[in-house]
């Protein structure tokens, strides 16, 4: 049923009622359109650029240590005896590369993440270095670590049942120490090798059978019995680069190049 209203209306009643009809709708979705858009701004914050580091072998690691600088091993072939070494220091949170790639020797045996005393593999893993650079040159490679000269009668301890297992220890020139079963080395006649060398901190609990004197030192042309190995000219180098108050670290893994 139609309807009719009961008294008629003026016509300027009419156009002031159609007014109000036709004006209340817009100015709700006015003020609800300012609403949603207050409640965006507010849940959007203004986006700050990202930093965006180079892809790099050190920038891939999951965990570098913590420190600035870094040195990272690798091989594509855990059984090879030939690595590639890199050194790499944070700048802006980002890892930028220093110096390489240096061609390392390592073990006889490649490298193993399972390394057991005398097996002839590196270690893999991440691992910090000792307080301390010893050799048999007069002078160090210079830098911030200590350096210590070699003398008759400093070793490392390599005997898993010695109470001094993976340590450096001194005896009187001429001893025959009790941990001397064949696998300690006499540091001091090894004077190719341990011209200049950085203790890589591996198995400081020294857990017996674990692995012992594993270093950073100069090559021999042929592989090690476990430790990395540089040209000494280029170990000279990353020696003197590295700074114990950055942290230096080292990296030995297998990677997919």
């Amino acid at each position: 049923m139609r309807y009719r209203p009961l008294f008629p209306l003026p016509a300027f009643a009419i156009l002031v009622s159609l007014a109000v009809v036709n004006l209340t709708p817009t100015m709700a979705f006015a003020s609800t359109k300012a609403k949603d858009v207050r409640a965006v701004t507010a849940a959007s914050p203004k986006a700050t650029p990202s930093v965006s580091c180079p892809i790099n072998i050190a920038s891939t690691l999951q965990n570098s240590g913590g420190g600035s600088q870094l040195i990272t091993v690798t091989t594509t072939n855990v059984r090879s005896t030939f690595a590639t070494l890199e050194t790499w220091a944070r700048v802006s949170g980002c890892w930028q590369p220093v110096a390489g790639p240096l061609v390392a020797r390592i073990g006889r045996s490649g490298m193993s993440a399972h390394h057991r005393e005398g097996d002839g593999t590196t270690p893999m893993g991440l691992f910090g270095f000792g307080p301390t650079l010893y050799g048999n040159n007069a002078q160090g490679p210079g830098g911030a670590y200590p350096y210590v000269r070699l003398t008759c009668g400093d070793w490392w301890d390599e005997k898993s049942t010695s109470k001094t297992y993976n340590s450096f220890v001194h005896v009187p020139c001429g001893t025959n120490p009790a941990f001397n079963d064949g696998q300690s080395e006499a540091l001091w006649l090894e004077r190719t090798a341990y011209s200049s060398f950085a203790v890589i901190a591996y198995n400081p609990s020294r857990i017996a059978g674990l692995g012992s004197g594993i270093f950073l030192h100069a090559t021999t042309n042929s592989p090690t019995a476990g430790c990395v190995s540089l040209p000494l000219v280029e170990l000279r180098n990353v020696l003197r680069w590295m700074v114990p108050s950055s942290s230096p670290h080292i990296v030995i893994e297998v990677v997919n190049r």
